[in-house]
């Protein structure tokens, strides 16, 4: 199971390539490099492979809880990350080539607006992850083990 050590380092991880790649974007000499786009696909890959985490480990465990909110804010999460995956894989249609990790850009103006608004949207959800999410759960597991101190 995932500690929130991981997902706080995790979450720099995300909230860091983001900054670097919405930087690396402004200049279109830039946004067509290697590097920029090394920093997207590693950035693509650690937001999928967060969100599934806190998804699968978090989100699907809190939907069996006896509390109503807490399988309220559950599922909330879980359509939340159905929205953004739909959205991000939309996004990844119209600037990727497959099957490469290869970006296609047409036109830099709409790619780094689009782009602000889906890395955006991630931060967001991290936000919400952080300020409503893992406190959720450091307060249940709290509970649970006062109960099994007592």
């Amino acid at each position: 199971m995932a500690t929130f050590t991981t997902l706080h380092q995790e979450i720099h991880e995300i909230t860091e390539k983001n900054n670097v790649f919405r930087y690396l974007i402004q200049d279109r000499f830039m946004c067509d490099t290697k590097i920029a786009e090394s920093i997207f696909f590693d950035y693509v890959k650690l937001v999928k492979k967060h969100m599934e985490k806190v998804d699968r480990q978090f989100c699907r465990q809190l939907l069996s809880h006896e509390a109503q909110t807490v399988r309220n804010t559950a599922d909330r999460f879980l359509s939340g990350s159905s929205e953004i995956k739909r959205i991000f894989g939309e996004y990844l249609k119209r600037y990727c080539l497959p099957p490469h990790q290869c970006l296609h850009i047409k036109d830099h103006a709409q790619f780094v607006e689009d782009t602000n608004q889906i890395f955006d949207m991630v931060l967001e959800r991290i936000d919400r992850e952080t300020e409503h999410l893992y406190p959720l759960i450091r307060s249940i597991e709290a509970r649970a083990e006062q109960k099994q101190a007592a």
